[in-house]
């Protein structure tokens, strides 16, 4: 892709901030964009948008410095094709080919970097921030709204551009699917790789993991590597976490390593039908992503097609359960117990992460590693689906287990909770500051209040 240039940057953020001042003053803020990877809801308004067109490329890349400067809008997917010819990525390049930099500075992404990369706002020097002021104010590491920005998901404002770091990758990656029986021992060999960066001798440059039944945990143990060899491809007919079961070792090269997961969805493409081997032949290579899957996902929402389904079946209504969260490593073994006893669904997405220093907004504590569980699913529970107890029920499980809880799905915390988990005291100093006329929704709207 080519880059997008300072000029044609500036043009974009004018017309941004043409667009803020033709919204009304008593409307909400909002962007102009057609696609999301939220999976909360949020009530329909008509009011005009920021227009973010002319937001969503590089701008340039300095490869001896190894930095780019990247539009907020830019999906990963345009920001890893740019990079990459230089042989160079993001220090964190979250799962999904189309998140966008800025979704995952605001909304923390992560990835199997993030043990040692930590992540994606922790590689950032520094930002442009439209504020609910009508401003665009620029930011670096300890300025306030830098430091509140990273899990706001726009209760502070949209970044325009952000200064990242990049590093240097070869082509290809080894992997190692490593079984573990026993979850005290997954979690103490997470912790010992995590402080090592090695596994038996051998170098791990980027770690994750897979939970598939109890008793049947898998490390993926990541090597970069020059050397080149047959390679797997998992964006025609083979699925990739199927063959994690299957496979000791793996190559790939550094770009399908990067969209292993995209192609199905991590494994939600089987809800579609996409993993039916006779569908799969049928279902166009392009159409493998996840952005098509979200969008089926959305048809889905809106007509209640699995909901009609499942009463004409006669089984029980279901609860949506699309969650990630992180608990400290040595309690992962109590999460993974607890959750097959009271959920029970599987399989489980594992990424170990640290952070380098304190974000109020999402406050893990500093050089501590933690294990990001994701799961996304349904769980037939019945008329009471409706009031989301399996879903509150694991909020306060990883409350419980001093974890935190992401924020891009639904939340049922009530007020006082929420703002001690996510510092509501401090985003309500620094949003007055840049948004003194309240133009913006608060996070705990978006994210409980669902507005």
């Amino acid at each position: 892709m080519s880059l997008r240039g300072w000029p044609a940057h500036e043009r974009a953020v004018e017309r941004l901030r043409t667009s803020y001042a033709a919204i009304p003053p008593d409307a909400p803020v909002r962007l102009a964009k057609r696609t999301s990877n939220l999976f909360r809801h949020r009530d329909a308004t008509r009011a005009p948008g920021l227009d973010v067109s002319g937001l969503d490329g590089v701008i340039a890349i300095d490869v001896d410095a190894r930095t780019a400067d990247v539009q907020g809008m830019c999906t990963y997917e345009d920001l890893v094709d740019a990079t990459l010819l230089h042989g160079l990525i993001p220090y964190v390049v979250p799962q999904l080919r189309t998140i966008t930099l800025g979704g995952a500075v605001t909304g923390l992404g992560i990835e199997s970097t993030s043990f040692r990369n930590g992540l994606p706002h922790e590689s950032v020097l520094e930002m442009d921030v439209f504020t609910g002021g009508g401003t665009v104010v620029t930011c670096a590491p300890g300025d306030d709204l830098f430091d509140a920005f990273p899990n706001s998901y726009g209760s502070l404002g949209y970044a325009t551009r952000l200064k990242i770091r990049l590093e240097a990758v070869p082509g290809h990656v080894a992997l190692r699917h490593v079984r573990f029986d026993d979850a005290g021992l997954l979690a103490k060999s997470i912790a010992d790789v995590a402080e090592s960066a090695s596994y038996d001798g051998v170098r791990v440059d980027a770690m994750d993991g897979v939970a598939f039944e109890p008793g049947e945990y898998y490390l993926t143990l990541a090597t970069w590597q020059d050397e080149p060899g047959p390679t797997s491809d998992y964006a025609g007919r083979e699925i990739y976490y199927r063959s994690i079961q299957r496979r000791e070792t793996d190559l790939l090269t550094m770009y399908d390593y990067l969209w292993r997961w995209d192609t199905d969805w991590f494994w939600c493409s089987g809800a579609f039908g996409a993993q039916h081997p006779t569908v799969r032949r049928l279902w166009p290579r392009r159409w493998r992503r996840s952005d098509v899957y979200m969008r089926l996902l959305g048809l889905d929402r809106r007509f209640s097609i699995a909901d009609r389904l499942d009463r004409r079946a006669g089984r029980p209504l279901r609860e949506r359960v699309i969650q990630d969260i992180e608990v400290p490593v040595e309690r992962l073994p109590e999460f993974l117990d607890w959750f097959d006893d009271e959920v029970g669904m599987r399989p489980v997405w594992l990424c170990p992460c640290k952070a380098e220093r304190d974000w109020p907004s999402y406050p893990l504590e500093p050089h501590r590693l933690y294990v990001n569980v994701g799961f996304w699913g349904t769980v037939h529970v019945g008329p009471e689906a409706v009031d989301a107890p399996r879903n509150r029920a694991i909020e306060a499980e990883v409350h419980a287990l001093d974890g935190h809880k992401s924020l891009y799905s639904e939340a049922f915390y009530d007020r006082e909770t929420f703002d001690d988990l996510y510092d509501g005291a401090n985003l309500a100093v620094v949003k007055g500051r840049y948004d003194p006329q309240d133009r913006l929704t608060t996070l705990y709207d978006k994210a409980v209040r669902r507005r």
